[in-house]
């Protein structure tokens, strides 16, 4: 039987007139494939219940209007919490107070659970959760969120157990992915990270980054893309979707 921790990271542009919202009928939801996300707290539709979806209040637009309203109302049961929002000018400080105001609630009141802001493994992003981790010891997240971006698998693996060690708390790797250019650098570290985390108890999920048809920027790689920009998928996506143990 399939171990289920892998998150499918969909990117919002799939859906959509504009997107490649036939793609989703292609993904295998039979294997390790645990859930969805799109960084955006509404579902994308053509989803159509075939998985958990994960909302995320991405950043301070997410917390009123019409989104708010998405994610008090959601029927899923995790809700991510800021997407590396030590890039977005939004302090540790101001986070707490979001989170015991308004995301807490959701908690006591609506039995969700809550992944803590996601940052980067850079040094910023470090500091960032440390502080914020230290503000809302009161109320714990119930997840670790967390980003890596390398080259180096072992790295990534001693980043990961030292996150664990550091804050005892089960873990949600939101985006994970090498930087490398080289393909077959890029398919070591995926299956080395990859069969790691499946094998390890107390790492919840792990999104490898992503699913989309352009990469978004040049910090990451296209090696490691798991859609074409025709909307198939990539053998890197392929493996992710039925291979466990993925061989490297």
């Amino acid at each position: 039987m399939a171990v289920k921790k892998r998150c499918l990271l969909w990117d919002y542009t799939n859906t959509g007139d504009s997107g490649v919202p036939w793609a989703m009928d292609k993904v295998n939801f039979d294997g390790p494939i645990s859930s969805v996300s799109n960084w955006n707290a509404w579902v994308p539709p053509e989803l159509n219940s075939r998985a958990p979806f994960r909302p995320m209040v991405h950043l301070e637009a997410q917390l009123s209007g019409n989104d708010w309203d998405m994610i008090q109302n959601t029927d899923q049961p995790i809700i991510h919490f800021f997407n590396e929002p030590e890039r977005a000018g939004i302090s540790a400080e101001h986070a707490a107070d979001v989170w015991h105001n308004q995301m807490v609630p959701l908690r006591e009141q609506k039995g969700k659970q809550l992944v803590s802001p996601s940052c980067s493994n850079d040094d910023a992003g470090q500091a960032w959760i440390a502080d914020f981790m230290g503000r809302v010891s009161d109320k714990a997240p119930d997840y670790l969120g967390l980003h890596y971006y390398g080259t180096d698998g072992n790295a990534a693996i001693q980043f990961l157990e030292g996150m664990h060690s550091k804050y005892s708390q089960p873990i949600i790797v939101s985006e994970i992915a090498s930087i490398d250019r080289d393909g077959a650098s890029v398919l070591g570290f995926t299956s080395q990270l990859a069969n790691y985390m499946d094998g390890a108890d107390w790492v919840f999920e792990y999104g490898f980054f992503g699913c989309m048809r352009q990469p978004p920027d040049n910090f990451v790689s296209p090696a490691a893309q798991l859609m074409n920009p025709d909307g198939s998928f990539t053998d890197l996506m392929d493996k992710l979707m039925y291979d466990q143990p993925i061989q490297g």
